[in-house]
């Protein structure tokens, strides 16, 4: 190679290393564990082509390995397990710059997991700080056996940053058409179970274990629909994984971990229910009115959180899913005794409290937005409130379908069917409904001593 030629190529070399240079300081790497985002999250698997199912052990374990290598454990008095961790949003934001402007874009582990916070109890303003701030319980983290970020000692899941800002950039989804997912047969799928049945009743074939695998094969992949928020994020996931997992539960289908808690299958066994008539559950939002300062500055979320609910569906010749407003007795029974369990499921199935903790930050970002509390702090939070390259939200695989999730019970007038389900997050409506508590100035004014010195504080 001549020296000219040499002396060109070093130049070159140097303009594509300068090149790259750039591209990996103005380009975030954050976190995610993107080799793994196949893998078992949230209690299920979803791969490149959107098809749900249970993970297999080998992969649960390569994700869990890895998450151990890399999720860093809270120190000091961050690990301390507390019932007021407060937030600052503007100090997050901040927190998201400086990760920007000088760790490439890599953000630390508390701000990743918003300092181990387990659920957004208050909402407050600080107009001296130009901050809204959220406090509720939090501790320290480490990863559980199925690879979920829980605390440290309630096993609770800790909330995550990526999930706070979907929620508050679907706000206005939210507020036109609510958040959800639904899982659902397609009405080909029912058509051809009629079918089934109905060469079943001519052939006088009634036995459950002969017909039960044809009954599945009818019934095909079952739809995902996922509502308000983008459907390659990860609290998609987690809705469309605890809707997964509650039907499983009602079903039979998997044992629930916690004592007290049969399947509906169980409750149903020998007992007459109608021919047609398949009861559909789902979780909704379950707040008590939300607290409030008569000057509007403190905000208190109180209540459960999630509640499941019940509605018989009718299922024409067609199959054709027509909502009948009427409530078998033993659906909404075993609806109520989920409700009942739901915070100890929380504890045992981590994914439950994932899916609390989302619906606290989507009814946190429609209070925000619809009581303007960021323009009355005088607050600008751009990275979190906008999508923007400086903070993008992963993505992994968007779900789509998932074999069929259905259970058959033969009864006295013919086989019951329970196969749909969903969750519904009406953030707004919870938003629009307060009443006045004085006191909480009083909580505010304790919460807000350290405001402004860090991002976050006990």
């Amino acid at each position: 190679m001549s020296r000219r030629n040499r002396s060109h190529w070093r130049q070159s070399f140097v303009l594509l290393l300068a090149s790259l240079m750039v591209m990996t300081q103005t380009l975030p790497v954050w976190s995610g564990h993107q080799l793994f985002r196949s893998n078992s999250v949230g209690g299920v698997s979803i791969d490149t082509a959107g098809v749900l199912r249970e993970p297999d052990l080998e992969s649960r374990k390569v994700l869990h390995d890895e998450l151990l290598k890399t999720v860093k454990g809270a120190a000091g008095d961050m690990s301390r397990p507390v019932g007021m961790r407060m937030v600052s949003l503007r100090g997050l934001e901040a927190a998201i710059a400086h990760a920007n402007q000088h760790n490439l874009g890599q953000l630390p582990d508390e701000v990743k997991y918003l300092a181990g916070m387990q659920r957004v109890q208050y909402v407050f303003v600080d107009k001296e700080q130009n901050d809204v701030i959220l406090a509720g319980p939090g501790e320290g983290w480490r990863v559980d056996d199925k690879a979920s970020v829980v605390g440290i000692t309630t096993g609770r899941p800790v909330i995550q940053l990526d999930d706070l800002l979907v929620a508050f950039r679907t706000v206005e989804e939210a507020r036109n058409g609510g958040i959800s997912c639904s899982i659902d047969p397609t009405e080909e799928g029912y058509r051809r179970l009629n079918q089934v049945l109905a060469a079943a009743k001519r052939n006088r074939t009634q036995n459950r274990k002969a017909l039960e695998p044809k009954m599945k094969a009818a019934f095909g992949p079952q739809q995902i629909s996922i509502q308000g928020v983008p459907a390659t994020s990860h609290l998609a996931r987690v809705i469309v994984a605890a809707d997964y997992r509650m039907k499983r539960y009602a079903m039979g289908l998997e044992a629930a971990p916690v004592k007290g808690l049969p399947s509906f299958t169980q409750m149903i066994k020998s007992k007459a229910a109608a021919t047609n008539v398949n009861p559909r559950w789902w979780m909704a939002c379950n707040y008590a009115p939300l607290a409030k300062s008569k000057d509007g500055l403190s905000w208190e979320l109180r209540g459960p959180g999630v509640k499941c609910m019940t509605e018989n569906d009718f299922v024409t010749d067609e199959g054709q899913v027509i909502g009948t407003k009427n409530v078998d007795p033993i659906a909404q029974k075993w609806a109520d005794v989920f409700t009942e369990k739901y915070d100890e499921l929380c504890a045992k199935d981590a994914v439950f409290g994932e899916l609390r903790n989302v619906m606290d930050l989507c009814v946190i970002a429609a209070l925000i937005e619809k009581e303007g509390l960021l323009a009355k702090a005088g607050c600008s939070l751009p990275m979190i409130t906008t999508s923007s390259e400086a903070a993008p939200i992963e993505e992994w695989h968007a779900p789509k379908t998932v074999e069929p999730q259905c259970s058959f019970l033969r009864t006295r007038s013919g086989w019951l069917v329970t196969a749909s389900g969903g969750v519904q997050i009406e953030s707004w409506q919870v938003a629009s409904n307060a009443v006045v508590e004085e006191e909480l100035n009083n909580t505010r004014s304790k919460a807000v001593e350290s405001s402004g010195k860090v991002w976050w504080w006990n």
